[in-house]
Formats: structure tokens, sequence, C-alpha cells
């Protein structure tokens, strides 16, 4: 409630030097609404005190098929503590004010603040709950090893991304699609507003991941690269990547992060189904590029789905299927 007052307040800040101009409001009578606009500022902060606002105590605000959301939706689901999502439409959020996904917002009374980035989310996540989950939130605990790995995954994570948008970009719909424009879980506003701004915002997203033949190359071999490396240090059978007798959240970063090409079943834990694209969908290189990722890493691709088959749906609530849009084949053939 008290997000939407703000919000209500910030619609009238725009629009106040258009009433003063359009009423040819004097000077005096223009301080005055300025005024009344402080005062209603205050009136707003003073609600939230006397009457702090109800709800989950974690928000997780998302986009449904991004990879890092992906990775700390998985551990916030493998600690199995109450939290809300809000899903937004693709990449508005970064495009019009800057703030990107994953965020989490933390209330505790009347205090509210946020993190952004998968990282430091985790982190907190560690140090919050270590001391009162105990062994359940043993997964999380942070070692320069893990660490280490962790960067390298999302950077992996980012040349992923750049992979994605060289192929589908060009494909409206299909981009649509997976940024959530057909999906009922995000707000009807944002889905019109995706396919009203597709233009501008496919202009923005090849000029910020320099969407062009050299860099796709660029990713595609640091792709392989990585994939090289886990296909490597799996050989010996282990269950973790860096050989922990149980997962991590370094492996569930992984698993998070690779989902976006194998798609495997269980992606999203039930909150990504309705942007997913089938295979036969996705351009052909662009499948071509899959299927060679999974004959040439196959201990890779066969931990990524191990991992969703045996952990990803474990606890977690996937939405009504009544909200779920057919797209497709089965999930497990598809990627986005």
């Amino acid at each position: 409630m008290t997000e939407r007052r703000r919000l209500i307040h910030a619609v009238f800040l725009i629009v106040l030097p258009i009433i003063v101009a359009w009423f040819e409001l004097t000077v005096l009578t223009a301080t005055g609404l300025v005024l009344l606009a402080l005062l209603w500022r205050w009136l707003i902060v003073l609600s939230g005190i006397v009457v702090p606002e109800k709800g989950p105590k974690l928000v997780l605000e998302t986009i449904s098929a991004s990879h890092f959301v992906e990775k700390v939706r998985w551990c916030l689901d493998r600690l199995g503590i109450d939290y809300a999502e809000r899903q937004s439409g693709g990449v508005l959020g970064v495009v019009f004010t800057g703030r990107s996904v994953p965020k989490l917002k933390l209330r505790t009374g009347i205090v509210q603040s946020s993190l952004g980035n998968s990282p430091d989310i985790l982190r907190y996540l560690w140090g919050a709950y270590a001391a009162s989950l105990g062994a359940q939130a043993a997964f999380l605990e942070p070692s320069e090893e893990r660490l280490q790995l962790e960067k390298r995954i999302d950077r992996y994570g980012v040349d992923l991304q750049v992979w994605v948008y060289y192929h589908i970009l060009a494909e409206r719909e299909l981009t649509l699609h997976a940024w959530g424009a057909d999906n009922p879980l995000v707000p009807w506003w944002h889905r019109q507003l995706l396919r009203v701004l597709f233009p501008v915002l496919a202009v923005f997203i090849r000029r910020a991941f320099s969407i062009n033949d050299e860099h796709y190359a660029k990713a595609v071999q640091h792709i392989d690269e990585m994939l090289e490396d886990i296909d490597i240090r799996l050989a010996d059978g282990r269950r973790s990547i860096l050989g922990d007798d149980d997962i991590n959240y370094v492996d569930i970063a992984f698993a998070s992060i690779s989902g976006l090409w194998l798609q495997p079943d269980g992606y999203g834990g039930g909150k990504a189904d309705a942007s997913r694209i089938a295979r036969n969908r996705v351009p052909a290189p662009m499948r071509a590029d899959i299927e060679r990722w999974i004959e040439d890493y196959p201990k890779a691709a066969a931990f990524i789905a191990r991992l969703y088959e045996e952990e990803r749906m474990r606890g977690t609530k996937a939405p009504p299927e009544s909200q779920i849009p057919e797209v497709g084949e089965d999930a497990k053939t598809g990627a986005a």
C-alpha cells in the first residue's frame, strides 16, 4: 500500500508542471501546490510508521525466465522460507528505472531495505539464516574456492545472455514471449508496454550487450570453456562440482545459469513455464548450439538435469495450470 501511495505521489509530481502551465496558475498558487506535495509525501512516510505495511517479510522481484533470478529463487526454495515473488515484464525495469533483477526486498517492522545482485543476496541469506536453520542452510556457506567459482559462473551467465539475444532478438514474438508478454503472472500493463516499446527495447539490448558477430563468437568460446571445465571436474563421478559430499550454492548457480539453454524439467520451479520456448521454435543455429553442448559436454548436461530432477521441484509451489499458456512441446525439450 505504501509503495502504491508513493507511485501516485510520483505521478502527481510529474504532472504538476503541466497543471501549473495549463491553468496559468500564479507563482503563489504553484508554491502552495509544491508545499502540498511535500506535506503529502510526509504523510505517506508517517502512514508507514503508524500503520506498517502488511505482507511478506521477503519479496523477490523477478522476471520469470532470468537465469540469475532462478539462482536466487532456487536457493530461497531450498531454504524453505516464506517469500513472495513479484514478476515484471522483461527488461522494462532496467531500461526505465535502472533496476535490475533479482532484487530481494526485506521488511522488518517499519524498516524496509533491498538487495540486488545474486551473490549479495546469497551472502545475506547465509548470514540471516545460518544460525537459525543450521544444517538446512549449510549449502549457502561461502568459501574462497566457492566464491571464485561463483564469479566465473556469473560471467558465464552474462555470456549466455549475449548468446540468447544474438539468436532471438530479431524474432519479435519469440523475444516478447521470453520477456513474459504471454505470462499472466506479469502485470497486464507491463505486457502491453513490452509490445508497444519493443523496437526501443531491442535497440537498447543490442547496444547494452554489444550484440554482434564478434561478441557472439567470444561469448560462445567462453561458454565452451566453462562447460569443458565443469565436464572435466565431473569426470570422476563426484556429486558436487567442487567435490563436496552434498550440493551447495555453487552447484545450484551452475544448474540455474545453464538452465537458460538446457531448459530441463522444473526450470523456474514452476514460475517460468509461461515464458519457455520449445526447442523446435528457436532459430536453427541456436538449436544447433544447444545440441552440440549436450553432445560435447555430456557430464555437465547430465549434472544439470540430475539437479533439476532430484532437487529443484522439492518444496516449490507451481502456479495453477490455468495460468500457464501453451507454448509448444514438452518443456523438457525447450530452450529460451
